[in-house]
């Protein structure tokens, strides 16, 4: 793990870099082959690296954008991931990019996860993924023995997107697939505070990725992790 984690002096320094670095790989993506698809997470930290990005000089025309999971919400609900990267990221030149949502008010969950799929398979690899994890070492909305996490990690899923109920949440969600994030040609991880890095050390010495999700991204040949302190 410590030759892929880079810690920064500060979480603005962290956006910074990291915004460079994504914008690099999605040009490199668009030049290759006129495209590029990303999935990023959702949350409030990742909204200063998401204002750093909406500045990047890309043919943002060219990009598709998703999250990597969402609340089964309205999408003008506050805890919308979409709501979020539309406020913080497609703004600026981003603006100009192709929004793919995985929750579009279906009547359930499951008949929501069916249609993400159908919208995403035509369009997959990922080029890109920027995930967070939680101080329970969830990423997405893959959360330690939730039921069906079984399905949602496994290498042989052929879900793209699976709806999962995690114990502490008020509402279902649609996550991406173990699959789908492993084939991701670029695979971040977006960590702010030592409560999560703690977490993340803690993740290697549990042999269970059902009790630490996190561990399933980690044979990933291009996994970085960005971490950065809190600012008090």
């Amino acid at each position: 793990m410590t030759n892929n984690l880079t810690k920064y002096g500060s979480p603005s320094e962290q956006a910074d870099m990291l915004a460079q670095s994504v914008a690099s790989q999605l040009s490199d993506a668009i030049e290759s082959k006129g495209k590029a698809f990303m999935a990023v997470a959702g949350g409030t930290t990742p909204a200063p690296f998401f204002e750093r990005l909406s500045h990047a000089k890309l043919d943002w025309t060219k990009v598709v954008i998703t999250t990597t999971d969402e609340r089964v919400v309205p999408s003008s609900s506050s805890r919308s991931n979409g709501l979020l990267v539309r406020e913080n990221l497609l703004v600026n030149g981003a603006a100009n990019a192709t929004f793919l949502s995985l929750y579009e008010d279906e009547r359930s969950a499951e008949a929501a996860a069916g249609n993400a799929s159908s919208r995403l398979g035509g369009i997959l690899p990922l080029d890109v993924c920027v995930l967070g994890m939680g101080a329970d070492m969830h990423i997405a909305s893959l959360f330690p023995e939730t039921q069906g996490l079984e399905e949602a990690i496994s290498p042989d899923s052929s879900a793209y997107v699976l709806p999962l109920v995690p114990p502490t949440a008020t509402e279902p969600r649609l996550t991406l697939t173990l699959p789908v994030l492993l084939n991701a040609q670029h695979l971040h991880i977006l960590i702010v505070g030592s409560d999560k890095l703690e977490a993340l050390e803690r993740s290697q010495t549990i042999e269970s990725v059902i009790k630490a999700p996190v561990k399933s991204i980690m044979p990933h040949a291009d996994l970085k992790i960005h971490y950065a302190e809190k600012v008090v």
